[in-house]
């Protein structure tokens, strides 16, 4: 997809959601990171003239951060991020730039998903399609969340998730096999 489709799909999931123009575009912070990530990405991705690539790459890092002091949510350009990405409120997400996340995705805020781990087992979970992540979870360590699953509010999830599960405690258990269908 070009950015201009990704950028259609993510206002079309917050339109989904209720809200106008100009409510999604003026008073939408999710939107705003989600946006700014989109550009940011196509250039991170795309600009490859070493002196052009920095000084682009500097800018939108100055946007980033002011998304961050502006709405408390981090997405570095470097992340990778599948279409239809919903960020459902304000502040206190962060991504590291090494995250990998499907299609269709929608987290809530205090979310964080990070590195952890030692040796081998060091490194940055990979989320699937259609998985929501509620509130303050976090996921880290390298490991795959499989397509579909639900992760309860204040879980910790750092071991691999099969598809369609849903989560819940710190550490999470697979509580269902629900999935999270109907809260995407």
């Amino acid at each position: 997809m070009s950015v201009f489709q990704l950028i259609a799909s993510d206002y079309r999931k917050y339109k989904k959601y209720g809200g106008n123009f100009f409510s999604i575009l003026f008073l939408t912070q999710g939107f705003w990171a989600v946006f700014q990530y989109r550009i940011a990405h196509f250039f991170f991705s795309n600009v490859k003239i070493p002196v052009v690539r920095q000084v682009i790459l500097l800018l939108t890092l100055c946007w980033q951060k002011a998304i961050e002091v502006f709405a408390g949510i981090s997405i570095p350009a470097s992340a990778m991020i599948g279409h239809s990405f919903y960020i459902g409120h304000f502040g206190g997400i962060i991504l590291n730039a090494n995250s990998k996340i499907g299609n269709n995705c929608n987290i809530s805020q205090g979310v964080t998903i990070g590195v952890s781990g030692i040796g081998e087992k060091r490194g940055v979970p990979v989320i699937g399609d259609n998985v929501y992540i509620a509130v303050n979870a976090v996921i880290a360590g390298k490991i795959r969340v499989g397509d579909g699953v639900l992760i309860g509010a204040c879980s910790f999830i750092n071991t691999d998730v099969e598809a369609h599960s849903v989560m819940l405690g710190n550490p999470a258990v697979k509580i269902s096999e629900k999935g999270s269908k109907g809260y995407i």
